[in-house]
């Protein structure tokens, strides 16, 4: 029963807060990611424990969690089932250079933050060698909060423009490479070398299943929707299913599920059958169901655990290495595939949408 409550709350938040950030210029991401912290430890569980403790109880976070992820999948779907394919086409150097750009000197800056604070018990567990706390800082500062720079260009009214394409196509690139660089973290911590394995080759037919047969395989259904002028429900049914497939496989595989989400969505036939997506699924995954996604980050964030000038003076360290290392990293990239100087500044900023997905490589 609590969980309606839950909801009620949550959405009651961050209509407020998107109110209140939108007359700063703020997406309404931003501030459903601020309602999160507003609702969590740092500020709510600080003010009223008890009311706290009532309305977001630990036995309940699994159920909240179940849901984050349903609206995340439907989400990262849909952003695949808009992404321009034509627009990409001309501009996939330039993706894939911002991409390794944003990837390699943010991993390297994070990774000589580790070799110096390694051996800091109170950061890593005794059982961390130096190199696996290279690897792991490595992949949390190199990684693009993909949704969340999804979200950000869909509020904008981006994602059709060569900027917004860019820039999802450089996240999805990015992404990818750190989550296969998780995946190497997690075979040395587990010293098996098949997780690294089956999530890299795994990870790699499956977007070729999806983009080669797949994709090939729908368009009669395409054509369908075309003459018919509508998506009847049974046919929504059998798209659901093949999301949830490729979702599930990708999160088996240890690559994470909105991937397989994404990669469903790209092979989805375009025209009245993505519309009619659009139409039936939009609407309450972002009203609904995403602002759950980005609320549940805060739910999980206690500020007051830094509580030293010393891990104050780390934090600062880290997001300034973190942002500035891919924020440069990438308009310099941008730039040398002869971007204008307005549009790399935005590729550097839009690159360092940062969120949900390092608490779930910390996790």
């Amino acid at each position: 029963v609590l969980f309606f409550l839950q909801l009620a709350v949550i959405l009651a938040t961050c209509r407020v807060c998107g109110w209140v950030f939108r007359h700063f210029g703020q997406p309404q991401v931003v501030a459903e990611m601020i309602a999160g912290v507003l609702l969590g430890p740092s500020l709510l569980g600080w003010l009223a424990p008890g009311v706290s403790a009532y309305l977001f109880p630990s036995e309940s976070k699994p159920i909240l969690f179940a849901v984050c992820q349903l609206g995340l999948v439907l989400y990262m779907f849909l952003i695949g089932v808009e992404f321009d394919f034509e627009l990409i086409r001309s501009r996939l150097r330039s993706a894939a250079s911002v991409s390794l750009a944003g990837i390699v000197v943010p991993f390297v800056l994070g990774g000589l933050i580790a070799w110096q604070v390694a051996g800091d018990t109170t950061l890593f567990p005794d059982k961390t060698t130096r190199m696996q706390a290279v690897l792991f800082m490595g992949a949390a500062m190199s990684i693009t909060a993909f949704p969340m720079l999804a979200r950000i260009i869909f509020e904008q009214g981006l994602s059709r423009t060569s900027l917004g394409t860019l820039a999802l196509a450089a996240g999805s690139i990015d992404d990818v490479a750190a989550w296969c660089v998780l995946a190497l973290v997690l075979a040395s911590f587990q010293a098996d070398p098949r997780i690294a394995l089956v999530a890299i080759g795994g990870g790699l037919l499956f977007a070729l299943f999806c983009l080669l047969m797949l994709r090939r395989l729908l368009l009669p259904l395409g054509r369908r929707v075309e003459s018919a002028g509508a998506m009847d429900q049974g046919l929504l049914v059998f798209v659901l299913i093949l999301l949830m497939l490729g979702a599930w496989f990708t999160d088996r595989i240890q690559i994470y599920a909105v991937f397989g989400a994404f990669l469903t969505g790209l092979a989805m036939p375009r025209g009245k059958f993505a519309a009619e997506l659009h139409r039936h699924l939009y609407p309450l995954t972002t009203a609904l169901l995403l602002p759950c996604f980005f609320v549940y980050s805060g739910l999980n964030t206690a500020i007051g655990l830094v509580d030293t000038p010393a891990l104050w003076l780390l934090a600062g360290v880290v997001l300034l290495a973190a942002t500035v290392g891919k924020g440069v990293a990438c308009y310099a990239a941008a730039r040398w595939h002869g971007e204008s100087h307005r549009e790399a500044v935005a590729i550097g900023a839009l690159m360092n949408a940062r969120g949900l997905m390092e608490l779930i490589i910390l996790n």
